[in-house]
This record gives C-alpha cells, structure tokens and sequence, in this order.
C-alpha cells in the first residue's frame, strides 16, 4: 500500500520554511519522542530553534536528541508527566534557568484508546482527559505565568479531527473539543502580552501514532483513505509546516484559530459522491503530498503492505 508520501533523499530536513527563521528561540515540543511531535521537533530544530523535547519516556526523548543533534540541530529533553501540576512547574522552570526564555509551545502530547461510550470507565475517561486537556493546560499556563507574559510567544495545540464527533474515541473527542476552547480563550486573554495561541488538528496522518493501535485495528486504519476527499493519508510533515506556520512572524495576526490538515473529510456528507483522485490528479502542485521529513518512518500496520 502506497501513503503517496515522497521521500526525501536528503541530509536535513526539507522545510519549507526560510533557514534561520527561529535561530535564538527555544520551543517546548511536548510528546515529541514520536510522531507528529517527533516530526515538529525536526523542522523548528532546521529552522535554528533549540528543541526541548519533553514526554514521559526518557529512552525515546533522547532518541530524538540524538538525530537531531547529528542532524546538525539543537535539542534538550525533560522527562516529564505533563498530568503532574508541580511536574509541569518544575520543567518550565528548568527551561528557563537553562535557556532564558521561551518563545514556543508544541502541546503535542497525547494519547487514547479505541471503545465505546458505553464502555469507558471513569479511571478511563479520566486519563484521557488528563493527557489531551488538562495537561496541555497546564504546560500553556506555565509557559506563559513563567515566561511569556514577560516577553510574549506563540503556543500550538494539537487537537483533532472531532468535528462531527469521534465515535469509538468519545473521551478523546471530548478533551480536544475541550483544548478548542482553551485555545480561543487563551488567544483572548494572553493578547495583550503579546502571546499568540492556535490549534492544528491533524485529520488521517500516516504516523508512528498508528503503532499504538491493536492489531484487530489494521482493516479500519487501512480503510480510513477511503473516506478523504482527498484521497489519501496525510504526512507528519504536512501537519508540521502547519504548526510551524502558526509559529512564525507570517501568523503574527492568527490567534484564536484552528487550522485543520485532514484532506477536506470533516466535509464528506451522506448522499454526495465522492470520487476518490486518481494517480494523476494527485501529482498535481495544489495537492501533491509533501514529505520533507527525511527521518520518517511508514507506521508498521503499513510496513508488510509496502513490501508486497
């Protein structure tokens, strides 16, 4: 099975962002020991940010230190839980003592299970909840009480494509609906110190994310192409360049936004034919995937497929 994702063959990342767009600042990348967050890392750290990559697992976050580092970029890694109020305190505080500043927030970190409403426990519902919502608040509120009320920033949330609902991820539906809200009230309160707050909700990403999923789930991840206009998976690098869009001085007027990377499927409606592109129309310059990421892996649901 083909991601339509072209390789790249390239030493560093293919951004396609001007060089030397974030030399000087420091960005937190939360959850960025895989995935989307892993992807994030790379770019802002080609782009010149120094990367702090904060998650749980000290095994994979110095994994991506390591690439970047010999990728010729910069990056430290915080172990922690960002459920864990003082947990939180104390990272964004080491930050800081370390660097001085804080110019960026990746809130990338996350994570749910497949099940239904009816058959979500409280604890269930609640770590979810915990990992998508409260703790993303919590490392934006301290970013900005720590730091960027002194000097200002931009902080991205990543959320989801839950409009319309999630069925089988109602409790994950439900926190980033949440982080939604949060980032439309955080981009009110925190303007006038000068610090900008979006959202990037990834629809379909072909990502290391899918590794978490049980086996049982590889028809249903296989099959989701069928419902995107366009046709395919996106890639971890195109929900990158969203973020670091949102992140640049080109978004300085964006707060308050959510910009959705998902091929155009919260629009599929019952009743309307969607035709699926064909190989043609999908080399086409407006909707050609774009993978820049040149560490990037084909989740291993995938990998067996690719080979045959």
């Amino acid at each position: 099975m083909s991601l339509d994702a072209t390789s790249s063959s390239t030493a560093r990342y293919g951004s396609v962002f001007a060089p030397g767009l974030f030399d000087g600042q420091v960005a937190i990348v939360t959850g960025g020991g895989s995935g989307i967050g892993r992807c994030c890392a790379h770019e802002l750290a080609s782009l010149g940010a120094h990367v702090v990559l904060v998650g749980r697992n000290a095994e994979k976050l110095q994994a991506v230190q390591a690439e970047i580092e010999h990728d010729g970029g910069r990056a430290s890694h915080a172990v922690c839980d960002i459920r864990n109020e003082d947990a939180v305190r104390a990272t964004v505080a080491g930050v800081l003592a370390a660097h001085g500043r804080i110019d960026a927030l990746v809130n990338n970190a996350g994570g749910q299970y497949i099940a239904p409403l009816a058959g979500i426990s409280a604890k269930g519902w609640g770590a979810v909840i915990d990992t998508n919502l409260t703790g993303g608040f919590l490392m934006a509120r301290e970013c900005f009480n720590q730091g960027m009320q002194h000097k200002g920033g931009a902080i991205v949330n990543i959320v989801a494509d839950m409009w319309g609902s999630m069925p089988n991820m109602g409790h994950s539906g439900a926190a980033r609906a949440g982080m939604v809200s949060f980032t439309e009230t955080g981009a009110l309160e925190w303007a006038a110190q000068g610090v900008r707050v979006n959202a990037v909700a990834p629809g379909y990403i072909a990502s290391s994310g899918m590794d978490h999923y049980p086996p049982e789930a590889g028809d249903m991840l296989r099959a989701m192409p069928r419902t995107v206009p366009a046709g395919r998976f996106g890639t971890e690098a195109e929900t990158s360049a969203a973020v670091v869009f949102l992140l640049s001085p080109a978004a300085a007027f964006v707060s308050g936004a959510v910009l959705r990377v998902d091929g155009a499927r919260p629009q599929v409606r019952m009743g309307w034919p969607m035709a699926k592109p064909d190989a043609q129309v999908r080399k086409r310059a407006a909707v050609r995937p774009f993978n820049g990421f040149h560490r990037a892996v084909v989740p291993r649901i995938f990998q067996d497929e690719q080979e045959n």
